[in-house]
């Protein structure tokens, strides 16, 4: 569910970018009824991961998603090209998330 409400968002905060001769306004009440949708798969799934994981797990789970979707979407939707220092910051990141995991529980 995470993936799904990922792909959503990406498209309520980066799809309007190939639209820029369209208004602001307008592209904010898009963004907007498409982040609903985002909201939906969002808000279950913490809901549902929250029995399992903690709060700062969760939220390392979704930023590795969002990163995950990110890199797809940029290069798939927007056209950009994703270089070695992008690779490096994810790494970076990545190691971030094992740190998270890694933790004794509890401490």
């Amino acid at each position: 569910m995470l993936g799904i409400s990922n792909v959503f968002m990406m498209f309520a905060w980066y799809g309007h970018l190939k639209f820029s001769h369209h208004a602001l306004w307008i592209v904010v009440i898009v963004s907007w009824g498409i982040a609903l949708f985002e909201y939906c798969f969002a808000v279950p799934a913490n809901r549902i991961g929250y029995q399992v994981y903690t709060a700062a797990e969760l939220k390392t789970i979704q930023e590795v998603v969002t990163l995950t979707v990110f890199v797809a979407f940029s290069i798939l939707y927007l056209g950009e090209k994703i270089t070695f220092h992008h690779i490096g910051g994810f790494v970076f990141i990545a190691l971030g998330a094992y740190f998270i995991f890694s933790a004794p529980k509890g401490v």
